[in-house]
């Protein structure tokens, strides 16, 4: 049950003085509810996007053009319109200098009642100089002398939208302050202390009610206070998926390791240390007894399919199924085919169950997962949307290239026999993101190469040069070398994108003949497959692609990738692209083609690249960049929206709630102490309760 001191501001925004239907409905889009009911909390947990100062008050003489600042004036005459379209314009004057003041669109007899002549005026507003005469153009605020205290000093900014102004918006924000509560306080005392924070409600209203720009700046004690409560609960409710999952009983993989050796002894190449190390801590969760839910990021190349093939061994001697979940058909098959090979010394059997299985081959795969002859079963996630039964499924492997968020993966752990989960992403991920959108997985890292790798040459070429470099690409082809070109997406649209990468075709075509494939995103899965399989055999030398192949297209003999326009890309995405070379002991290429003038930020990438091949380095580096708004969309990735926490600001904040909250839950499982009282109220406060109805129900 929620605690009665949030009811206030759980309540309707209607129920707030001057806030009716249409007004909650304009606030509900500016201040990020939509598709919900705006609540009193929505509005107060929305920060300002700035403030205007209007404490300057100078005289006329002493008025800086382009700022704002408040005037007390004499009116002295008004000067309406001569013609239409022409401004209502008034002259007004103090000891110092005079100044016009103009309206357009003004009714006169509504100014002469406002500001008659001879009167005393406090106006504010910007100033502005125009042929030698400060001017103010429809002043913000006009106010009698005895009513200054209407003008604030400092006046906070609001998102706005379509049929929002800054002052409903203000108005709406002082209503919803009068029901701040006092809660208990969920912060460690040593940490309140130590940053000298604010009490939550002083936070709140020294943010939306500060006495300068600095007060509202993402440094200052109150917004870091109320970013430090939003990433805490997060952290919170993360932290108690992740103790449950650790409590929840799943399948003891109990097996003396003979499938294991059997699928070392037969694989092609030398394990790293890093592989090693991984699976020795999957293994460990497998024969716990209780669910694994763990995460396994590694770098480019690293091996990480390996890693999964020796965990579906290990459970399948146990006597346990393994479904394997890729984000494509495409790579569904691939992964099929890979650890059919892999899988193969120890006897098992890896099927791919995808769309376009119809009829009979498609009832013999359901009869085989059912009655249990299928060991291992490759497929979309419409392996757990259709009807398919297992007989004993209990390890499920994500390769989560489409990034299931913390609800989606609590699901899938809830399915058929409560499987272990072991999520797989290539993509280095960098702390904070890990923090934000897993921090409810253990974690294992790959991150270093098979051996015999050669670090791949990466250049930085201009598009001037493409003649030269199509003509350096004959003499590779000469050398049976294989090269992969790869097209941008042009300005988000794929209809652009096509043309581009249909065009390079053509032309490399005119060049090389019949032996170039063409792959993009719009052909159908059989015919991207076929064409991936017939470049990996040797059949084309050029594959002319769109980014398509960053995921899934596996071909060791391929030594030259070409990236066109890559001051396109971001780092991580250039990162996945070259891992689709240098996957051979042969020495691979990697030729960066961009188009100048670079911008300072897209030369900073093109050498990071040059200079690195560390994933993990290369994943800081884009985030520091791009920033974490640029890097992922929330929606897509299971990254939670933040109002007061800005993670490229915050990152600090993020790790000492993240410590703090998992050392909360190890002391308190329960949140029942005092604190842990606090705790719930805030987990209640950010929308983060589905972990406290993960503690009641055990």
């Amino acid at each position: 049950m929620r605690p009665d001191i949030l009811f206030p501001l759980f309540a309707d925004a209607t129920s707030l003085k001057g806030v009716g239907p249409r007004v909650a409905e304009t606030l509900s889009r500016a201040f990020g509810a939509k598709g919900t009911t705006l609540r009193v909390k929505d509005i107060i947990l929305t920060p300002p996007t700035g403030c205007i100062d209007r404490s300057a008050r100078p005289s006329i003489g002493g008025a800086v053009d382009g700022e704002i600042a408040t005037f007390e004036v004499h009116v002295d005459s008004h000067m309406p319109p001569s013609a239409k379209g022409r401004p209502y314009r008034m002259r007004v004057s103090d000891e110092s200098g005079q100044m016009i003041l103009s309206w357009f669109h003004a009714r006169g007899t509504y100014l002469t009642q406002l500001m008659p002549e001879g009167s005393t005026r406090i106006i504010s507003g910007k100033t502005e100089s125009y042929s030698g005469e400060m001017q103010m153009s429809h002043p913000d605020y006009i106010v009698a002398p005895n009513e200054a205290g209407q003008i604030p000093n400092i006046e906070t900014l609001y998102p706005l939208t379509a049929g929002l102004s800054q002052k409903v918006a203000r108005k709406a924000m002082a209503q919803a302050l009068r029901r701040l509560p006092e809660f208990e306080e969920w912060i460690e005392p040593s940490l309140l202390a130590g940053k000298d924070w604010p009490r939550w409600a002083k936070a709140m209203l020294m943010l939306h009610q500060p006495d300068g720009a600095l007060d509202i700046s993402a440094s200052a004690a109150p917004r870091m206070r109320l970013a430090y409560d939003e990433l805490f609960a997060k952290q919170l409710a993360l932290a108690i998926v992740r103790e449950q999952n650790r409590r929840a009983k799943g399948h003891s993989f109990d097996s003396k390791g003979e499938y294991v050796s059997e699928v070392l002894a037969g694989a092609p190449f030398t394990p790293t240390g890093a592989q090693l190390r991984a699976f020795s801590e999957i293994s460990a969760d497998l024969k716990s007894p209780y669910r694994m839910t763990r995460l396994l990021q590694g770098d480019v190349g690293a091996g990480k399919t390996f890693v999964g093939a020796l965990a579906a061994a290990a459970a399948c001697e146990a006597g346990a199924q393994v479904a394997f979940m890729a984000p494509t058909e495409i790579l569904a098959r691939q992964h099929a085919h890979s650890l059919t090979a892999l899988l193969a010394p120890s006897g098992l059997t890896v099927e791919a169950v995808t769309g376009r299985d119809k009829g009979k081959p498609r009832d013999a795969l359901a009869t085989g997962l059912r009655e249990g002859y299928i060991d291992v079963v490759c497929g979309t996630h419409a392996l757990f949307q259709e009807q398919v039964e297992f007989k004993n499924l209990g390890l499920v492997i994500i390769d989560e290239q489409h990034r299931f968020g913390v609800h989606d993966r609590m699901k899938l752990t809830q399915k058929g026999t409560r499987p272990d989960l072991l999520v797989m992403t290539a993509t280095p991920i960098p702390r904070t993101l890990a923090l934000t959108a897993y921090g409810d997985l253990d974690v294992s890292k790959l991150d270093e190469k098979p051996a015999g790798r050669k670090p791949i040459d990466t250049r930085i070429v201009p598009l001037e040069r493409l003649d030269a470099m199509i003509d350096g690409i004959g003499r590779a082809i000469e050398r049976d070398e294989r090269v992969y070109w790869v097209c941008p997406l042009v300005e988000e649209s794929d209809a652009i994108a096509l043309s581009s990468v249909e065009q390079r075709h053509r032309q490399l075509s005119a060049h090389f003949g019949d032996r170039i494939g063409l792959l993009h995103g719009r052909m159908k899965a059989q015919e991207k497959t076929q064409i991936a399989d017939d470049f990996k055999q040797g059949k084309f030398d050029i594959l002319v692609a769109t980014t398509v192949i960053e995921v899934g297209v596996d071909a060791p003999d391929a030594t030259i990738i070409i990236i066109e326009h890559a001051e396109r890309f971001g780092l991580a995405q250039l990162h996945q692209l070259r891992g689709r070379v240098g996957r051979s002991d042969k020495q691979s290429s990697c030729i960066l083609l961009y188009k100048g003038p670079l911008s300072v930020n897209g030369k900073k990438r093109l050498e990071i690249m040059r200079e690195s091949e560390d994933g993990f380095y290369i994943a800081e580096q884009d985030w520091e960049l791009r920033g974490s708004g640029d890097l992922l969309g929330a929606r897509q990735s299971g990254m939670p929206d933040f109002k007061m926490a800005d993670l490229d600001k915050h990152k600090a904040l993020l790790e000492t709630a993240s410590q703090d909250a998992r050392l909360l839950i190890s002391q308190d499982p329960k949140l029942e102490s005092p604190r842990g009282q606090a705790a719930r109220t805030c987990l209640y406060l950010f929308d983060q309760d589905y972990g406290i109805s993960l503690m009641k129900s055990g």
